[in-house]
């Protein structure tokens, strides 16, 4: 290889790497949901949908809980004025019922994180939850060719550390100590799926999303776990 001294070891050509587009926005159909660009006009849908979550979850989030309609209207226009990420709406039967963004976006290496997932109570634990994840994922993979995605959460998260393990992400390591959020020590769990691990996650996730697998009342033949 041109340029390296012989024998000292390096990573492998990524052969045409030219870099990727920033993540536009688009549209994300799928059967139990919808994802489009986050947008003010969620706002009174999300009011009512974040009205009755758990305090644990904010806890984790770097923004506070909004109390308030107002507070809900300041939070999602800045998510939305947010240069650095590309924010979601959840759409469940034309209803806003979650948000989560496209963060970290790295277009040069192919490189971007899930985060800033707020879900209302009708989304928590449900299809819909789970068929979000996968438009978002096969997205950043199958339509943008992106490299890698990441998941980062606290790493006291249990519940986002399960979620991540669930859906095929594959545990890093923490990094200690780093951020202080709400004036807290917060060591971050790292997550990530590759490109060359994308096709037997999508498989998997795939199969249990399948109508097949669920029976007449909706219950899961087989269970989706990490």
């Amino acid at each position: 290889m041109s340029g390296v001294p012989e024998g000292l070891p390096v990573g492998e050509v990524v052969p045409g790497w030219q870099g990727r587009d920033r993540p536009p926005g688009s549209v994300l159909p799928g059967r139990t949901c919808v994802l489009e660009p986050l947008s003010i006009a969620h706002v009174g849908d999300l009011v009512q949908a974040w009205a009755g979550t758990d305090d644990a979850h904010w806890t984790y989030l770097s923004m506070p809980r909004p109390h308030t309609p107002d507070a809900v209207a300041h939070l999602v226009d800045s998510m939305v004025g947010d240069p650095t990420t590309v924010a979601y709406c959840v759409l469940v039967d034309a209803l806003a019922a979650g948000v989560l963004s496209l963060m970290r976006i790295d277009p040069a290496n192919g490189v971007v994180e899930i985060g800033a997932v707020i879900l209302g109570t009708s989304l928590v634990r449900t299809l819909a939850s789970t068929e979000a994840q996968r438009l978002l994922m096969g997205h950043v993979f199958d339509d943008l060719g992106y490299r890698r995605l990441e998941w980062k959460c606290d790493a006291l998260n249990a519940p986002s550390r399960r979620a991540a393990l669930r859906l095929g992400y594959t545990f890093e390591g923490v990094f200690r100590q780093a951020l202080v959020v709400k004036g807290r020590n917060r060591d971050t769990a790292w997550f990530s799926v590759i490109d060359g691990e994308w096709p037997a996650v999508r498989e998997r996730l795939d199969a249990w999303l399948d109508p097949a697998n669920f029976d007449a009342a909706g219950r899961q033949r087989s269970r989706l776990s990490g």
